[in-house]
């Protein structure tokens, strides 16, 4: 646990600095590179960087999955715009498949279970972008929704910043939240891939909240409505959760994944 504390202190640090209100483009690249140069044992200035290092070396594992995320953030920081799925999809590569790669390692998980986790990553980061996408507009001018979808719909990027989403822009929304639930699909198996028994319980947990968001997403505006899940059904899912994933092993059912639709 320590380690992926680590792991997501350093995280967390590289998200602030691309998400940063006052930093230039050039400063927040200067800071991620930083970060990097002294997670590959250039320096200690930045405690998450030599924490994170120091912990990789414990463990003999390699930075790669950190680097990746670094990848990402820096797209956050000169990326403002994505022209359809497939370059979503090739940003999740960075910003959110090597965090379950890097889970499953730590937990001694076979690499063949990287394409159940990479779906199911992937699904949870555009749920998060469909959550956001308001908010994302008007504080950062980020749009993660594909340009393409946008058009097809009708729909404007200058639509993200009203209190309520346009039909066209609903239309849009409530689309690509169907195209994500095809990769919670896709996904779907990963907790029953896995040997370690806790880490199993978690990812149904995780999967059983992406299931309920994605839900909310196919059918509300995220512009004028909740879209995020309340602490009673936080606690009502991660029950129904745990006791799905344990019956599941109790008595040695193994989920079926589903190809992703339009993936």
């Amino acid at each position: 646990r320590a380690l992926i504390l680590a792991f997501y202190n350093f995280v967390r640090t590289a998200d602030d600095i691309a998400d940063h209100a006052t930093l230039g483009e050039r400063q927040k690249l200067d800071y991620l590179d930083l970060l990097e140069a002294e997670l590959l044992g250039r320096g200690d200035s930045q405690p998450e960087a030599v924490n994170l290092r120091r912990a990789l070396a414990q463990r003999s594992m390699p930075p790669g999955h950190a680097l990746d995320v670094l990848t990402a953030f820096r797209m956050d920081v000169t990326k403002l715009r994505y022209e359809n799925w497939d370059e979503v999809i090739h940003y999740c590569r960075y910003s959110a498949m090597p965090v379950g790669r890097f889970v499953l390692d730590v937990h001694g998980e076979s690499m063949s279970t990287w394409a159940a986790s990479d779906a199911l990553c992937a699904a949870l980061q555009i749920n998060n972008h469909l959550q956001d996408c308001g908010k994302d507009y008007r504080a950062l001018n980020r749009v993660y929704l594909p340009l393409d979808a946008l058009t097809a719909a009708r729909a404007s990027v200058e639509a993200l910043a009203e209190g309520r989403a346009s039909a066209a822009l609903l239309q849009c929304l409530h689309s690509l939240a169907a195209r994500t639930e095809g990769l919670l699909n896709e996904g779907r198996s990963l907790s029953a891939e896995v040997k370690d028994f806790r880490l199993g319980l978690e990812i149904s947990v995780i999967q059983t909240f992406a299931d309920k968001i994605v839900h909310l997403l196919k059918i509300r505006d995220p512009l004028s409505e909740t879209v995020h899940l309340r602490p009673i059904e936080l606690l009502t899912y991660s029950v129904a959760g745990v006791a799905s994933e344990m019956t599941r092993r109790a008595v040695g059912r193994r989920p079926v994944s589903k190809p992703a639709a339009g993936a």
